[in-house]
């Protein structure tokens, strides 16, 4: 290691001739002429330039992407790559590594070039592939499919919530496993944010409970370039983000030059030291730098430069105009030096958890557990029985199992959008945290569903943690991009969304969800299960805890519901609760219990309903065919579905001429009963629409 090269950001600093306008580190933007004039390129320049001219070729080779924000960034971002972040591109998930979020992810060819110069398997071949099919370097970051990715960003916002996400984790592990002398979990949470990701509300959200909590391992560097993909972004805001943020409780500092990596170096230095708060940098840059017609415009936000733009910024960097992905060796050196240096840290953590495992064995197996994901042994001992005929809301019962699931399982973590008393989701047995107490486990979100959402995937994703978060069924649409990217990224969260129908009443049709179902259905990978009992929650939540690569939403009642006597096959989707032969008739939670009373007046004319529960469809349709046949025989073709939602999805089981018994508008105030009976969610209905099927005739 002695003879390994320094960091170039130590090795000399940029030039600084026109500071304030952005401008240096290897060529100078003349604001009046528009003309690039070259400097001689010292060695940290030679980095920064390499960053530059990667994304440049890249995007160019795919003529597609955003090469802006990487010229722009690329000073910044090096300095917290090569100095300031703790990283093993070797062990890229080594459990200690700072996470760093870029959710400007439209900015991607800026982390994937720094992935390739820093030693992850991010080879010069996947650059050039760069927004291929089946490549390792996708448009916008993906987790899973590029080493050195911690989580998928590019709908704006997302990836700041992430981040808080990622260092409430970090704290309430370390809260739960540290012990004296004994700093097992120690580490930052870095992200790069745009102007366009801190418009966004759900960035507003999350840094309002950053500061709140003092999460103080956070930093976040804001590229605050005035422009977006439109314009300047004076089109749309006049926003004064370092007094925001210092009005949330965060630390603000500025970087008056992105260019200058002296200051850059002074300000993240400042910020990785603690002060109680959470830390934003405010760094001034110009996007597109160096590129003479279309630098500090949104000309170089969303498209190519094109080759003689590309050519004229490589002149102005002092690099050669016709070179494509030209890596110096000095600069390729830095892989090997950084990943030695990965090596080093992880080895010396090692070291620090092999104390910590011989005056800690029971909590290092532990932790060593959480990591791995697995459950503990025995959990689904845990799970509760009801009795038969007891009349529970789902989301009382849902509570009672996730209390029981909490003694056995505790990397289970919770929290609620202001709404844990009705969601009824409180681990009674632990208290809230709070800024300095982060060894509990009940999160306080307040109204701030979409932050919350995200914040959960961060805390998924970071590991160790199993959180669930939960709110009211129609309050989903405000997360709907979280539970999407939840699903893309195979992240076990989990989503509890109760007052799950018109059934609520009184409070009426702005807060009873309709579509809200098939929606959620839609969801490529989600599985949403919706109970039918208290039987089926206690299989429900058993569900999402076995799926530990996919996300689950799991619906519940405000109205309580009979316990039945029933072995709840819940793992499969849907199975037969009452046999029958001439007709069938499916539904989901609360109406399963409809089609059991239409079920009973068909008898009385004669007719035998079979009835199905099916708490979850993507569960049953992810069964063998066999199995989706003994459920719904083929030959039975009177075929009636019922649901307190859109009927839209349903006809896949009921096929075409069967019936659909659900609500396509909106519903009305009133008492959840009286809502049910008004918008013809009965027994009769459902009985009416069998026999109709069965005789052509009304009942």
């Amino acid at each position: 290691m002695a003879d390994a090269p320094r960091p170039p950001s130590a090795r000399g600093g940029a030039n600084r001739d026109l500071k304030g306008l952005g401008v240096g580190c290897g060529a100078v933007l003349s604001p009046t002429a528009k003309v690039i004039v070259p400097h001689e390129l010292a060695p940290a320049n030679e980095v920064v330039t390499t960053i530059r001219t990667l994304s440049i070729d890249a995007i160019e080779r795919a003529n597609s992407g955003h090469p802006g924000a990487p010229m722009g960034l690329a000073p910044v971002a090096w300095s917290l790559f090569a100095d300031h972040l703790r990283y093993a591109p070797g062990t890229p998930d080594w459990p200690n590594r700072d996470r760093f979020v870029l959710s400007a992810g439209h900015a991607s060819m800026l982390l994937y070039s720094l992935l390739h110069l820093t030693g992850y398997a991010v080879s010069l071949d996947d650059l050039k592939a760069f927004r291929q099919l089946d490549s390792t370097t996708p448009g916008h970051p993906e987790r899973g499919d590029t080493p050195g990715v911690e989580i998928t960003t590019g709908p704006l916002g997302q990836g700041v919530a992430n981040a808080v996400g990622f260092a409430l984790a970090e704290r309430m592990l370390a809260a739960e496993f540290n012990r004296p002398g004994h700093d097992i979990v120690d580490h930052r949470t870095w992200f790069i944010c745009s102007d366009g990701d801190l418009m966004e509300g759900i960035s507003h959200e999350a840094a309002s409970i950053a500061g709140h909590l003092g999460l103080d391992r956070l930093v976040g560097i804001f590229d605050d370039n005035h422009i977006s993909l439109d314009g300047a972004t004076s089109l749309s805001e006049s926003d004064r983000t370092a007094e925001r943020f210092a009005a949330y409780g965060w630390r603000v500092l500025t970087i008056d030059d992105g260019n200058d990596l002296d200051e850059i170096g002074q300000r993240l230095t400042e910020a990785a030291t603690s002060d109680g708060r959470p830390t934003l940098v405010c760094c001034r840059t110009v996007i597109g730098f160096g590129a003479p017609n279309k630098a500090g415009s949104s000309k170089a936000h969303g498209s190519p430069l094109g080759a003689e733009e590309a050519a004229a910024a490589k002149r102005a960097y002092g690099w050669p105009e016709d070179s494509s992905f030209l890596v110096p060796d000095e600069v390729a050196a830095w892989a090997d030096h950084l990943r030695a240096r990965g090596v080093d840290e992880v080895a010396s953590w090692s070291e620090r958890f092999a104390a910590y495992r011989g005056a800690h064995p029971d909590l290092a197996a532990e932790f060593e557990r959480r990591i791995d994901g697995g459950l503990p042994d025995g959990w689904r001992d845990a799970l509760p029985t009801f009795r038969p005929g007891d009349k529970i809301a789902t989301r009382a019962s849902g509570g009672t199992v996730l209390n029981a699931l909490a003694s056995a399982v505790p990397e289970i973590v919770q929290g609620a959008a202001d709404l844990a008393s009705s969601t009824s989701t409180t681990i009674s047995s632990s208290g809230d945290v709070e800024r300095g107490d982060f060894g509990q486990r009940n999160l306080r979100f307040g109204v701030r569903e979409h932050a919350m959402g995200a914040m959960t995937n961060g805390m998924a994703a970071h590991g160790g943690l199993r959180p669930v978060c939960s709110t009211f069924l129609q309050f989903s649409d405000y997360m709907k991009n979280t539970i999407r990217l939840a699903s893309l990224m195979h992240l076990p969260s989990v989503f509890v969304y109760t007052h799950d129908s018109v059934a609520l009443g009184e409070d009426g049709p702005t807060h009873q969800p309709i579509e809200h179902l098939a929606g959620l259905r839609a969801i490529p990978g989600i599985a949403v299960i919706r109970p039918a009992d208290a039987t089926e929650v206690a299989a429900a939540w058993a569900v999402a805890l076995e799926r530990d690569t996919a996300p689950t939403v799991l619906v519940f009642t405000r109205q309580g519901l009979p316990t039945m006597e029933w072995d709840a096959d819940v793992a499969r989707g849907a199975y037969v609760v009452r046999d029958g032969d001439d007709c069938i008739l499916m539904g989901a939670g609360s109406e399963v219990h409809v089609a059991l009373d239409a079920a009973d007046l068909l008898q009385r004319d004669g007719i035998s309903a079979r009835v199905v529960s099916m708490p979850s469809w993507e569960l049953f349709l992810a069964q063998p065919r066999d199995y989706r046949e003994h459920v719904l025989p083929g030959a039975i073709q009177a075929r009636v579905a019922v649901e307190a939602g859109a009927s839209l999805g349903w006809h896949r089981f009921t096929g075409l001429d069967g019936r659909v018994v659900a609500i396509d508008r909106f519903g009305v105030s009133a008492p959840g009963d009286v809502a049910l009976t008004h918008l013809g969610i009965t027994p009769q209905a459902v009985a009416d629409a069998a026999a109709e099927q069965l005789d052509g005739g009304q009942r």
